[in-house]
């Protein structure tokens, strides 16, 4: 067993878990009293960092642990929890890559980042273009039709 503790919190305009409409919010990512303001140290020579957070919110007894459509829709074909981005992971963990707009101090904000007001950070990566995929990414059509208005 292991355990992780939060490295940040989010503050959002956006209190409800929504599947939509995320690419223009900015939000601040707030670093822990615990940890010292040296951590953010350097971030602000990157554009992009990755996020990754905890759904806090998502009731356990709703985790998905085999396949389902997508959103629930019964046009788009069952898939694995781990072919789809839903919330209700097994772990309840979202990643993000998101564009820094500033740092002051203790804190980041981001534009991009659908977590809602209050979500754990638990790490903060900068993108770096070597870890970006190498060659084409390849995809289902029903992903694109999902992801239509999620930005």
């Amino acid at each position: 067993m292991f355990s992780v503790k939060p490295v940040a919190r989010v503050k959002s305009p956006r209190n409800t878990l929504a599947d939509d409409h995320w690419g223009e919010v900015e939000s601040d990512i707030v670093l822990a009293d615990e940890l010292s303001e040296a951590c953010f140290d350097g971030l602000e020579a990157f554009s992009h960092l990755e996020i990754i957070y905890l759904f806090d919110r998502v009731d356990e007894s709703q985790l998905v642990l085999g396949a389902e459509h997508p959103r629930e829709n019964p046009d788009w074909p069952k898939v694995g929890i781990f072919a789809q981005r839903k919330k209700n992971r097994p772990n309840r963990l979202g990643l993000t890559s998101v564009e820094l707009i500033k740092r002051e101090g203790r804190v980041l904000t981001v534009r991009g980042l659908d977590a809602i007001e209050g979500s754990p950070v638990l790490d903060i990566k900068p993108v770096m273009t070597e870890f970006l995929p190498k060659g084409e990414i390849q995809q289902p059509s029903w992903s694109h039709e999902l992801m239509q208005h999620y930005w």
